[in-house]
Parts: C-alpha cells; structure tokens; sequence
C-alpha cells in the first residue's frame, strides 16, 4: 500500500514539473517575442486605417506639432526594427583557403600511366584507352594524386583513405585559420562535403575532434552528392545562418582518391580513374555586420536544380559493381546531354534574378514568339556576361567547358579560371570552384562590386549556381593561395592532345 501511494506521489510530482517546464518554456517564449507582440496590435490597427483616418485621430486627441511627430517618429522607430528583425540576415564570406599538396605528390602524365600498369592487370587495350584519356584531358604536369597511388604496389585501404582527407582537410582549415584569426569557439556552424568517403565517426567529427569545436556545433557530413556538393554546402550553411544570430559557418569541400580506384575492365568506369585529382578548400562564412568591412565577398543568391526525377539524369553517373563485382563509378554517354539539361534549367531560373531588364526582355519576347506565337525563330540566350565580371565553372572536364563557352557565348577571358584550373590541378571535384576563385584573385581581377557566379553540376544529377558580390577590391600582394608563387606563368596555351612521352 505504502508502495502504491510513493508511486502516485512520483507522478504527481512529475506532472508537476512537466508542467513548471511547459511554464518556463511559455515565460521565455514570450520575453523573447515581447517586441512582436507589443507591435502586432500596432500593425493591424494601422493596416485598417487610412490617410484621413490618421488625420482625424490627431485631431481627436489634439495631440500638437511635437506631440505628433514624436508619435510618427516611435512608430516609425517600431516599424523599422520590425523590418529589420524579420528579414533574412545577409551572409558575408571572410576568406577561404585552397589546399596545395607538397610537389612529392605531383602526378605527371608519364606517372600517371606508369601507376596505371603497375596497379592492375589491365589489357593493352584497356591501357591504351586510358592513354588516350589523358592526353585528351587538357590536365598539365603537376597535378596531385594521394600517396598511396604513387607506391610501387599501390594498396588502398581504410587508414590511408583517412590520411589522405585529414592532410587536405586539415592542411585548407589550418590556412584559413591563419588567415582569419577567427576564435574557434566562435564557430557555430560545420559543413563538410565528400561524395565517395564517408567513414564513421563522420568527417565532420573529424574536424571536431582535431580543432576542439565547441560541443553544440551544428555540424553536418554530406556524402554522395557529387561534384556541386561545394554550393550545397555553402547554401545549407546560409540557411542555418539565417535562425543562428552573430555567427560563423565552417564550410569543407573535398573528394577522396585512395579508396575509390577502379581496376575492372569496364571503360566507361575507367574514366573517373584518369580524372580525379586530389585537392579541398575551406571557407569561412558569417553574417555578422561587424564582419563586414573585412570581409570579401556577399552572397547574393544560391539556385539549386535537380534533375533526379528523370531516370536518365538520376542514373548518369552512379556508383556500382560491374559483371566481375569490382566496384565503381560509371559514366553514361548520355552525361553531356544530362548535364546541359541540368544547366540550362538552372541558368533559366537564375536569369531573372541576376539579368539586367533590357536582357530578360529579349528573352521574354523570344519565349513567347516561340511558344505562343509558334514562330520558327532560335533560342535566344541571354548575354551573361552583363550580369557577371567573373564566371568560375566546375573543372568536371574539358569537353563541358567546352560546351558552356560556346552555348553561352562567354570569351575565352571568362572561362580561363576553370581552364587553367583543369590544367594545373585537373578535377578536384567539389573544391574546384574555389581554386578558381583563387586563381582570379591571384590575377588581380577581383575589384570592389563585382559580381562573381560561380556554377558546379554533379550526380544526381545537379547543377547548383551561387553568386557572389565583391565588397572589396583583392590585392594580390596581400593574398597567399595556390596560385601566389606561379600565377605569372599564366594562362598558358593547352594543346588539344599532350602525348605521354616514351619512358
């Protein structure tokens, strides 16, 4: 008996302090949105009256001069913080860093066809059309590959797939670090990207645990969502700015190599064996106004588009298991359409945000001649380059690039940044974008308002804008990134096939 009363008292306090928390929770609800409370009656009262109405009112109360602007003025007061508290919180990015492997780990053409043979049985078939690949590719001499590619018999296993992230990972954070000098514990934001490896604990965990993040991080690891993964990131990291007041995100893009090497015989997989580079880049975002001054850049705008609905798009670029269960990432041939698809929905979607009028004029007028007048005319396509000074696309491969330039009828002077990317450190999946961002800066380009769109397209399949304004001119004197010490060295003339030269 005594037993059944001590239960029903434990419950009866238990719903007490449930309902002493439900009590709390009410208290602070309402001290923290006092200010909206105390202003809706304000509102809705001044959304039902009109000019006479006002007039009248002063002349109820005989309020005077003074008294009345006084009145004007606090209401005026109450309606601006109101505005101010409610729209969305601009976003700034402070800087960012791009990783540059040590030269021990360059891969030149010739190495590249020597580890090819060294590391599978690979027919001279097999071997020639991998051949021809690289000397199409555009890709220079000194890219970088992960140290376990370059050992006489290359191995890939789980630890060294670690060892490969952590050194880019950590070698970009610690740059930006350097750079930014900002408190680690002022970081409330995590957001790291790799498409092929995602190890448990995260990647994200990774970084937690090296740099000592404060414990309630909002930290996220995405994985499998290709080569435009970097601008998710970003645009995910721009949303959680938004309900996060005076903050900063941590933004990672990388790709991982040693664990993703495909030895089948299917060509179609071999491909991303020749393509794949190793690289990453870390920015920082805030959206504190104190930041501001010294900060680089605004963003304007993310667009996101996804194509998965399509089978063909969704199935373009997968990974799988080929009939002799070696695993893989398949190219469809159908990917250049899939991609251009993808980016023309996405641009079409930008232009009205970014075109100036004249331009969305032209293309309102060419729509409706051939949709509703019928009128057997051409697509018109806008003139991008009278929204943007810098265009940075992702260095997926030459053929795309190719492609862009010339649907969108961009100058070679646009689309260098991403040539000479492909070319110095070939595809570096998501982080691509920031080398040539960085390659721009490194060229003195950059000048106070201009206007940066950065474009990346990936598996799924996606293709994700953001666009960037600068808010202050880049010395390059003052900047250090991958570029610094040979950007005079470029551009330079790429060579539609670079032979590999005869050991």
């Amino acid at each position: 008996m005594g037993n059944h009363k001590e239960i029903a008292r434990n419950m009866k306090n238990g719903e007490n302090s449930v309902k002493l928390k439900y009590v709390k929770l009410g208290y602070h609800y309402l001290i923290s949105n006092a200010k909206y409370l105390f202003l809706l009656p304000v509102i809705i009262a001044l959304g039902h009256l009109s000019l006479e109405d006002i007039v009248q009112l002063f002349q109820h109360f005989d309020l005077g001069l003074v008294s009345g602007t006084l009145v004007c003025t606090a209401l005026t007061v109450c309606l601006i913080t109101l505005y101010f508290s409610w729209r969305p919180r601009d976003v700034y990015l402070v800087d960012f860093a791009c990783f540059k492997p040590k030269p021990a780990l360059m891969c030149s053409r010739e190495t590249f066809m020597r580890q090819t043979v060294q590391a599978s049985a690979f027919s001279d078939d097999l071997i020639g059309f991998q051949q021809k690949i690289i000397e199409r590719s555009g890709y220079g001499q000194k890219t970088y590959v992960p140290q376990a590619a370059l050992e006489d018999l290359p191995m890939a296993t789980m630890g060294k797939a670690r060892e490969e992230v952590e050194m880019v990972v950590f070698g970009a954070i610690d740059e930006l670090l350097a750079k930014t000098k900002v408190n680690l514990k002022d970081i409330g934001i995590l957001v790291v990207n790799c498409s092929l490896f995602n190890p448990t604990p995260s990647l994200s965990a990774m970084v937690v645990n090296r740099y000592k993040l404060r414990g309630n991080i909002l930290s996220y690891s995405l994985g499998g969502m290709g080569c435009s993964a970097g601008i998710i990131s970003v645009d995910l990291a721009k949303r959680l700015l938004q309900d996060q007041r005076n903050s900063y995100a941590l933004v990672v893009s990388t790709e991982s190599m040693t664990l993703n090497w495909y030895g089948g015989t299917n060509k179609s997989m071999l491909i991303t064996n020749c393509l794949f580079r190793l690289g990453a880049a870390a920015v920082l975002l805030t959206n504190k106004s104190s930041e501001r001054r010294r900060s680089k850049y605004q963003l304007m705008h993310t667009l996101r588009t996804h194509k998965g609905a399509d089978d063909k798009s969704y199935r373009c670029v997968m990974q799988q298991e080929d009939n002799n269960g070696e695993v893989g990432v398949k190219l469809s041939k159908d990917l250049l359409t899939v991609a251009g698809d993808a980016i023309k929905t996405n641009i079409t979607m930008l232009g009205p945000l970014v075109l100036p009028v004249s331009e969305q004029i032209l293309f309102l007028a060419n729509l409706v001649g051939r949709k509703v007048l019928r009128m057997k005319i051409k697509q018109y396509v806008p003139d991008f380059k009278l929204a943007f000074e810098h265009i940075c696309i992702h260095a997926g491969g030459r053929a795309v690039l190719d492609e862009i330039e010339k649907n969108l009828n961009l100058t070679k002077w646009h689309v260098e940044p991403s040539r000479m990317t492909l070319y110095r450190f070939g595809n570096t999946s998501s982080s691509s974008l920031w080398y040539e961002l960085a390659y721009t800066e490194a060229k003195g380009r950059v000048q106070r308002g201009d206007r940066v769109w950065q474009m990346a397209f990936g598996s799924g399949f996606k293709c994700n804008s953001a666009v960037w304004k600068a808010i202050r001119s880049v010395n390059p004197a003052k900047e250090k990134n991958p570029w610094t010490d040979e950007i005079d060295e470029f551009p330079i003339t790429v060579p539609d096939v670079q032979p590999v030269l005869a050991n």
